[in-house]
């Protein structure tokens, strides 16, 4: 039998507010030791959904027995269309009731919806309560889980409520990812080739060459590809916290991608990691249009996103809900957009993605409107 290798600690280095990241195999057998650092007192609160707590509580508590800690759990329904205003006043009467202040600690233990509502419960609880990550999906754990970004849905887009708040640690088991549907861990795997594409070749490269394998979730293979995902994210939020500048590049793909989830109703038939795989495609195509994207580079992309089982084009979406017009319109209420254009990350190639600061959004809908006409069928 091989054994795991043991986890790998990537530091987001934020001065004071600066937190570990331990990432592999059986990383959550270091939460006792770690949360009692945390705490003042030896309980904690612990937010979930109901098919995380089913699978991975007995886990989670066992985690923790040995640094005689008590967890008082709070269960969701699972799902985006819980990250909603609801659900967030819910979480935060149930953390009153149970007396929670600020020396306390809430553990986020889910996938992004968890670890976005979590986070921004506990930085409104009595203006900031202890927070820790414990992700349990590849996407959450190689990018919601880090750099502090938290908010809810509104029906006007995603995560348009929020704010930036720091957890003090993130575990990001990679054995809990055991229990995902493949369709999530693929999902989870476009924001890992996102990060080859921002401004890593040879991690795009290597990714082409060991993608089944991570996939596989081989404990050497899935470490690798979390702690350098993990690493990369760690030192653009250190240049830049509150995305104002470098940060942004982050968004490769997630401005088409949050449009297309709109566009859906935030509805299962479009994951989150889909989307931004769809829209990362997109984005090196019409960086191709524009003559900023080599044209080889826009295809290999949408060749390695196809091999991981992930969307390249809009083919077979309903044509109602997916038009041009309505998709250009959400992408006009992205937060960061302005006066009729909007900021976009496109690539000059693999490794070489870039803020176009103001595109157009009449341009953007004419590209859309070709993808659309060249997937009918």
């Amino acid at each position: 039998m091989t054994l795991a290798p043991p986890p790998e600690i990537v530091r987001v280095a934020l001065g004071a507010r600066s937190y570990d990241i331990l990432v592999g195999h059986g990383a959550l057998a270091a939460l006792g030791e770690r949360l009692s650092g945390l705490v003042k007192r030896p309980q904690a609160f612990v937010l979930t959904d109901e098919t995380v707590m089913r699978l991975h509580k007995a886990r989670l508590e066992a985690a923790v027995a040995g640094a005689g800690i008590a967890l008082d759990w709070r269960a969701v329904p699972p799902g985006e269309q819980t990250k909603t205003f609801a659900q967030l006043e819910g979480v935060l009467d149930w953390l009153l009731a149970g007396g929670a202040d600020r020396g306390d600690v809430l553990i986020a233990f889910g996938g992004g919806v968890i670890g976005d509502m979590g986070g921004l419960a506990a930085s409104l609880m009595k203006r900031g309560m202890g927070f820790v990550q414990v992700p349990t999906t590849l996407l959450a754990q190689v990018d919601s889980s880090v750099g502090g970004k938290t908010a809810v849905n509104t029906p006007r887009g995603k995560n348009l409520v929020g704010a930036f708040y720091q957890p003090r640690l993130v575990i990001a088991d990679t054995s809990l990812l055991e229990t995902l549907p493949a369709r999530e861990l693929k999902a989870g795997y476009a924001e890992i080739l996102k990060y080859g594409l921002i401004n890593d070749a040879p991690f795009f490269a290597w990714l082409a060459q060991q993608g089944s394998r991570v996939l596989a979730l081989e404990p050497d293979a899935a470490r690798e590809a979390v702690a350098r995902s993990c690493a990369s994210k760690a030192a653009i939020v250190a240049q830049d916290e509150t995305e104002t500048g470098v940060r942004q590049l982050l968004n490769l793909g997630h401005t088409f991608g949050h449009a297309l989830e709109a566009a859906n109703g935030y509805g299962p038939d479009l994951l989150h990691g889909e989307a931004v795989a769809l829209g990362m495609a997109l984005a090196f195509r019409y960086g191709a249009e524009l003559g900023v994207t080599p044209a080889a580079d826009a295809a290999q992309v949408a060749t390695v996103i196809e091999a991981s089982g992930l969307p390249v084009t809009l083919a077979g979406r309903d044509r109602a809900r997916f038009t041009a017009k309505r998709l250009a319109e959400l992408m006009q209420q992205d937060k960061k957009a302005r006066g009729g254009r909007v900021p976009l990350i496109l690539a000059r190639g693999i490794g070489a993605a870039y803020i176009h600061p103001d595109a157009d959004l009449a341009s953007i809908e004419a590209f859309l409107d070709r993808e659309l006409l060249e997937t009918i069928t």
